[in-house]
């Protein structure tokens, strides 16, 4: 089990590894269908995922610009890289009137 697992995988019952195959993703995809009852259409991109590269709707990292149009605070990659108390310190910072890049 990798990637995208998380606690409510196992409350889920939604525990796989990272597909390799488009066929494997897929069968992934349906069983994750079925389990989680998902009741829309569910389309699954190819194992290249060229469709996510091409129409993310989600951000990699957050960042915090200043007024002066500079990037003061750039977080690791997400989600999981997402740290709320680096965040909130960069503001805390910004506000303060400190300017450091990270």
């Amino acid at each position: 089990m990798d990637l995208w697992q998380v606690s409510s995988n196992v409350k889920d019952g939604v525990l796989f590894a990272s597909p390799q195959t488009s066929d494997e993703r897929a069968d992934t995809a349906e069983t994750c269908v079925v389990k989680l009852a998902i009741k829309m259409p569910a389309l699954v991109d190819g194992i290249d995922n060229r469709i996510e590269r091409a129409y993310t709707g989600w951000p990699d990292r957050l960042y915090v610009i200043g007024t002066d149009g500079r990037i003061r605070y750039k977080s690791a990659p997400g989600p999981f890289g997402f740290s709320i108390a680096n965040l909130e310190q960069s503001l805390e910072q910004l506000d303060a009137g400190v300017h450091t890049s990270q």
